[in-house]
């Protein structure tokens, strides 16, 4: 799905506008006249250091000025930039700042909803999709954590072995049809009225608690994260 066509579909009306770095930003009427604030990285852009500072700046802007206002976060990028100059400035500092703002307006009461509409990989994944209250994709989303080659590479295991592993276990293969599974993608929009479906997930709880875990245990696709996340918090209760 195109940016235009989307945004048309989720939204009433909007007035919004692609900055430097494939940077989303604006307004859009949601609901019965609520309004959302609308940022994003979209066309198949790489998130580097400049993009990262100044989704991160959009995100402060709405906590500084428009308190309470609903964040729709639309998404269409690549990886973290493979480039020297980000990764000798720290790229992996920015992701994180970037994250932390988005942690931030949850903490301040802005429901935070990711539309993953086309690729999302790696740290420019985890920066903007995985980070939000909730995050739901439509047709054309494409979630990929750690290709299986660069993850060969990291474990140390072969790829036929990870191939093989993929199968049964979700977590090693790209894609919707294994990022639902896991929790990762909470909802897929297929069909029905796009805009009424982004409403009720704006109108969510905002800073809501991450029961990824529990939803992927819930689907089957990830069988102990959740068991071994609520001992750990047992036990460190415990010997509190």
């Amino acid at each position: 799905m195109m940016l235009d066509d989307l945004l048309n579909a989720l939204f009433p009306s909007h007035d919004t506008q692609v900055e430097a770095e494939g940077i989303l930003c604006g307004t859009a009427q949601y609901g019965q006249d609520k309004t959302a604030a609308v940022v994003g990285l979209v066309n198949r852009t790489p998130l580097g250091v400049d993009g990262a500072l100044s989704l991160a700046g959009h995100v402060l802007e709405v906590i500084r000025h428009s308190p309470g206002r609903p964040i729709a976060v639309l998404i269409d990028a690549q990886s973290q930039r493979m480039r020297r100059r980000d990764e000798m400035l720290g790229l992996n500092e920015y992701l994180a700042h970037l994250t932390k703002c988005f942690v931030l307006a949850g903490q301040r009461g802005h429901r935070t909803v990711g539309v993953l509409f086309g690729r999302a990989a790696a740290g420019a994944f985890i920066a903007t999709g995985l980070v939000q209250d909730m995050l739901a994709a439509v047709p054309g989303g494409d979630p990929v954590v750690m290709d299986l080659p660069s993850m060969a590479r990291v474990t140390k295991l072969p790829q036929d072995r990870l191939e093989a592993l993929s199968k049964d276990t979700p977590v090693f293969e790209p894609g919707l049809d294994h990022a639902t599974p896991i929790g990762a993608v909470a909802e897929i929009w297929n069909d029905g009225d796009l805009a009424e479906k982004l409403a009720m997930a704006l109108d969510g709880q905002p800073g809501a608690p991450d029961r990824r875990d529990e939803i992927g245990a819930e689907r089957k696709g990830r069988l102990k994260a959740a068991a071994i996340a609520k001992r750990v918090a047992q036990e460190a209760t415990a010997h509190a």
